[in-house]
């Protein structure tokens, strides 16, 4: 698996984006998002249709065209240097294939951040750009207007990408070792739901594998894994780094079931390394190299995730 292309760091007076790819998001969190934002010293804007909400559909934050019309119309803007999502939710795949690619590669690399559902996202731009993303807290979600930790994280990885390079994960090991690879990852139920799309990568193969979700009961997740063995996308992965799992279960319920789904594929297995829906997530980039050591704890960039 091969390394992408890393954007620009950001800098004071960069101007950023916020887009709702996916679910609605109410207009005091954006406005308090926003806030923060600016007190970063960064100029955002908000896309016209982020307070949308879809007429039929109460789920989704107005219809997919217009979506993917602030979406597009936010990374062609060359005066925009970032696109951050303001939620997750469902919908990114929905509005994923009105994009036109073709344009997007064409406007350049910019750094994009969001996670959960966002990962649909994040698995296009490394099949269609072959850029570098960052999988962090959102605009208007709670773990960005509420958490210190995660929100500093994510302020240090767009402004001195270097003090992110060694990313110091809270658990332990679920298969003790030390892996290299190139990180890719995010919401697992989603990348289950991109097999056969034509977004989806051929596998993790070469890759280290970061897998997190949220209110997925047990045996939803020995599904899902269970789908992506059977498909073969976990051959030749290279390691696997475990995040959150909110709301899915007792941990140790699920730990037997990680063990028992990814033991057998005889590399490094992290657990609990924070990153995903849990508390004080940490942003990580996906498309860089590093090296995961579950002795230590940590996952050691090669590059900072930014240039």
């Amino acid at each position: 698996m091969r390394e992408l292309t890393r954007p620009e760091r950001l800098r004071p007076g960069a101007r950023v984006a916020v887009v709702a790819p996916s679910g609605p998001v109410p207009e005091e969190r954006v406005e308090a998002g926003l806030e923060l934002l600016r007190g970063w010293g960064l100029d955002p804007v908000v896309m016209p249709h982020v307070l949308g909400r879809h007429p039929e559909f109460e789920y989704l934050a107005t219809s997919d065209a217009d979506r993917a019309a602030d979406f597009q119309a936010a990374w062609c803007d060359p005066s925009v240097d970032a696109v951050i999502c303001a939620r997750g939710g469902y919908g990114a795949q929905r509005m994923a294939d009105l994009l036109d690619w073709t344009a997007l590669r064409a406007a350049g690399p910019k750094v994009f951040v969001g996670f959960s559902d966002i990962t649909a996202l994040h698995e296009a731009f490394a099949t269609r750009m072959g850029l570098v993303t960052l999988h962090g807290p959102m605009a208007g979600a709670i773990d960005f207007l509420k958490n210190e930790h995660a929100r500093e994280h994510l302020r240090a990885t767009l402004f001195e990408p270097e003090s992110t390079r060694v990313i110091q994960g809270a658990g332990g090991a679920l298969v003790p070792g030390r892996a290299d690879g190139v990180t890719l990852g995010g919401c697992v139920s989603l990348l289950a739901a991109e097999l056969g799309t034509p977004h989806a990568r051929a596998g993790a193969r070469g890759g280290l594998l970061m897998i997190e979700d949220i209110g997925e009961e047990r045996y939803r997740l020995d599904r899902i894994l269970t789908q992506l063995l059977r498909a073969g996308w976990l051959e030749g992965v290279a390691g696997v780094v475990l995040g959150s799992w909110h709301r899915c279960g007792p941990y140790e319920e699920l730990r037997a079931m990680f063990a028992d789904r990814l033991g057998g594929l005889g590399v490094p297995v992290a657990e609990e390394f924070g990153f995903g829906h849990g508390e004080g997530a940490l942003t990580i980039p996906f498309g860089v190299r590093a090296e995961l050591d579950t002795g230590t704890r940590t996952l050691t960039l090669a590059r900072p995730a930014l240039a």
